[in-house]
């Protein structure tokens, strides 16, 4: 009986994965497979930064996990309690804006007018300021009830991270403790991450879209639904983290917050998914398997995991997303490779 042919290593699983990624010069992924880590990039290397979209709202999540654990807010308080200006809709809570079910549409009325219309396929929010997202919120008017529909909304997920930053005793007015700040004094900074936060004059990789350069993205108005930059290295740091939250070097507030983002919330109605504090999670083979995606004007970002087989991938590119989100599809496609060939258990 001839013993079984060797896996192929995790290097050789993830290197097609850099051809997938049209239109960008650079590309950079990791993933890490029990005890076997790896990351690869090509255009740079696995420290160069690249936006990450809407993972961020994956950060966001950790930072109200983190202040939770603290005891500084709690899931069902009302956004309003922490904001300025108050709405005249009924009570949104902080559980309601990280599972999307506050009624909010996706962005902020008003929005979509003048420079950020001109400005669609570049920049969109970067004339959008933290005085007009607080005004919309106060005039806001949920599409359902709170808490009965997840209608996803990066305007509500702008203003949970507002919230959180006033919870904690920062305010719009100094951005030194504001969003960005918290969240690596609470998140960032704890885990280790060197390249990871939402300074957009910190070098980058250069943006694309269908080929064409695209301007440093810009989101001051609501950061905390997509202004984080980051790098393989250190979204594999994070994943890390999440697959072993006891295990983290991360103070007890953050290994405990590690662990409650992935606590499910609730059921997506006509499936078995299931939606955590920000992260997706789809069953598979009866085993969660949790994830994320963003993009801005000119990259495209993805991330998973799957804890109980102790497997994990990002991917980075930078080149804006395109119509299927192959790029984001197939860095899907190879987490379920590399976890079914993550061994027994796995």
């Amino acid at each position: 009986m001839t013993d079984p042919s060797p896996s192929p290593s995790l290097e050789a699983r993830l290197r097609p994965l850099l051809d997938t990624a049209k239109g960008g010069p650079a590309v950079a992924v990791s993933a890490i497979r029990g005890g076997e880590r790896t990351a690869l990039a090509r255009g740079g290397d696995t420290g160069t930064r690249f936006e990450t979209g809407s993972v961020t709202k994956t950060f966001t999540a950790l930072l109200l996990a983190e202040l939770v654990a603290r005891r500084e807010v709690r899931y069902d308080d009302p956004v309003a309690r922490y904001l300025p200006r108050r709405a005249a809709a009924p009570p949104i809570t902080l559980l309601h804006l990280a599972t999307h079910t506050s009624g909010l549409p996706r962005l902020p009325p008003g929005l979509l007018t003048g420079s950020a219309r001109r400005a669609w396929f570049t920049n969109p929010y970067a004339g959008y300021s933290s005085a007009e997202l607080l005004t919309a919120f106060s005039r806001a008017e949920p599409r359902h009830r709170p808490g009965t529909r997840v209608r996803y909304s990066n305007f509500g997920a702008g203003l949970l991270g507002h919230a959180l930053a006033r919870a904690a005793g920062g305010s719009d007015e100094d951005p030194d403790a504001g969003y960005g700040a918290l969240l690596t004094e609470r998140v960032l900074t704890p885990l280790g991450l060197t390249d990871t936060d939402c300074d957009p004059d910190r070098p980058q990789a250069h943006g694309h879209w269908r080929g064409h350069p695209r301007p440093v993205w810009l989101i001051p108005g609501l950061p905390a639904a997509g202004a984080l930059r980051s790098s393989a290295r250190d979204l594999l740091t994070v994943l890390t983290a999440l697959l072993d939250p006891p295990s983290s070097p991360a103070p007890p507030p953050l290994r405990a917050a590690l662990a409650d983002v992935q606590r499910p919330r609730l059921a997506l109605p006509r499936s078995a998914n299931r939606l955590c504090l920000v992260w997706n999670l789809r069953p598979r083979d009866g085993r969660p398997l949790l994830h994320h995606s963003g993009g801005t004007r000119g990259f495209t970002a993805f991330v998973g995991f799957l804890p109980r087989s102790g497997t994990a991938l990002a991917a980075l590119t930078n080149t804006a997303p395109t119509l299927g989100a192959p790029f984001i599809q197939a860095a899907y496609g190879t987490l379920c490779e590399l976890d079914a060939g993550a061994g027994p258990g796995g």
